[in-house]
């Protein structure tokens, strides 16, 4: 597997895009995931992101996106979702990216007005079409697992029947190992997303509330979920996820940490693949002196 990175870590700090993936591109990722809203984006952005991604050799992977509504009781709401997930699978697909990581909304009003089991059938309807129209353009979606209580896919109970009851080869999981550790889900548990999952996060926590955290900073154990991971025989990647840093001023340096943390898991588990054996090796080599000209020399 590759170890990537969510660049949102950068955007909440203030970073620009293009100077953020450089550091991600210096810092020794293999890909990067891309935080953005393509629902407006210009088409100025759009190029500077492609652009920049293939002059860092830096592989765009996943784009993350939270779209709570495809789950409302409005249908005009629920039309509004999928046009805006729509747009995000054709970004995908203009960024050569391989997956949209698609979070789905809470039960509404305790699960005491609108059945439960309606707003799940929207859910399941919903993926289906946009996994119908994801396919065209060879897009994968990865449905994210959110531990909180009222989180419409809160297990791995809860995802494994989603995806089975969906039956669309194009709507996958995403294994969060935090969310794993937040939802009681024992590292045992994994293998119940052989064939399922096709992408993974990876952040610390305390045990208690959603963290994001470099690994290390919270109670995690990781190698369990890694070793579980790794018998799946998954060629995907292993996306670090630190999300809004209580220092924006050091985030170079906590993304540095996360970096180094998360590539000596990667390492002891046997989950990343050998550099030594793919092209980006020839990237890797010459990162630190691109990083100091396109410094220079920004967009």
């Amino acid at each position: 597997m590759k170890l990537g990175i969510i660049n949102s870590s950068f955007v909440q700090a203030g970073i620009s895009t293009a100077t953020g993936l450089r550091h991600i591109a210096r810092i020794g990722f293999d890909c990067v995931d891309i935080h953005t809203e393509a629902v407006g984006i210009t088409r100025k952005e759009i190029a500077l992101v492609a652009r920049t991604c293939e002059r860092l050799g830096l592989p765009i992977i996943s784009l993350p996106l939270s779209s709570l509504g495809l789950t409302d009781f409005s249908e005009p709401v629920r039309e509004f979702h999928l046009a805006r997930t729509r747009k995000f699978i054709d970004l995908a697909h203009t960024w050569r990216a391989k997956n949209v990581l698609l979070v789905l909304g809470e039960y509404l009003w305790q699960r005491e007005v609108i059945p439960p089991r309606a707003q799940w059938q929207w859910a399941i309807e919903g993926c289906r079409r946009l996994g119908d129209y994801a396919d065209k353009r060879g897009i994968d979606l990865a449905l994210e697992l959110e531990p909180f209580r009222l989180s419409l896919l809160n297990s791995v109970d809860a995802m494994v029947r989603f995806v089975d009851e969906c039956n669309h080869p194009r709507v996958r999981a995403n294994i969060d190992i935090s969310h794993l550790v937040l939802s009681d889900a024992s590292a045992a548990e994994v293998k119940r997303f052989k064939g399922k999952a096709i992408h993974v996060h990876l952040s610390d926590c305390d045990g208690k509330v959603h963290g994001d955290l470099p690994p290390g900073r919270g109670v995690v154990k990781f190698m369990p979920y890694l070793h579980a991971i790794k018998e799946l025989s998954l060629d995907g990647v292993v996306s670090v996820e630190l999300e809004y840093p209580s220092d924006p001023k050091r985030i170079v340096n906590w993304v540095e940490e996360a970096y180094h943390a998360t590539a000596r898991l990667m390492d002891l588990a046997g989950l990343r693949r050998d550099k030594h054996q793919t092209p980006h090796t020839q990237h890797q080599l010459t990162r630190k002196s691109q990083f100091a000209r396109n410094v220079a020399c920004p967009d």
